[in-house]
């Protein structure tokens, strides 16, 4: 029989880098879950997106005990990783203040493509070219061109 689900929490934690600091404890501790133990075993299965961000479901049972999914980093952090800054330089520090009016940089379709390939399994597409769209989109939200 499965165990009664007592709470259902959504994090966006460091991959690698979760600490009982805020958000983490806080919202663990309120429902008494072993920080710690999520903390390591958090740690330990995202060693390896050293620093990305990764949302994260956690799913608290009445007993105390806890089970975890993580998901792709959000489309927003990937294509600020891999977007060209106006300069020519590989990344950028934030969106646009103003989409639509400002441009910080630009991205390739093949990026776009690396991106959805990457998020498909979190992304509600039917084929990889709906999955290029909706990245192509946020790309443009945050004041990037999508170059051909």
């Amino acid at each position: 029989m499965a165990k009664p689900l007592m709470a259902k929490i959504k994090l966006q934690v460091p991959g690698g880098q979760a600490t009982p600091a805020p958000p983490v404890g806080p919202a663990l501790g309120q429902h008494g879950v072993n920080i710690g133990e999520f903390v390591s075993r958090f740690n330990a299965q995202t060693h390896d997106a050293n620093g990305m961000i990764i949302p994260v479901e956690i799913s608290v049972y009445r007993d105390r005990s806890f089970d975890f999914i993580t998901k792709s980093p959000p489309a927003a952090v990937l294509l600020k990783k891999m977007a060209k800054n106006t300069e020519g330089g590989e990344g950028i520090a934030q969106g646009a203040g103003e989409a639509g009016k400002q441009i910080v940089g630009s991205v390739t379709r093949a990026q776009l493509e690396e991106i959805a390939k990457t998020k498909m399994a979190d992304l509600n597409a039917s084929n990889l070219d709906a999955a290029v769209k909706m990245i192509a989109g946020t790309a443009k939200s945050m004041g990037l061109e999508v170059e051909e």
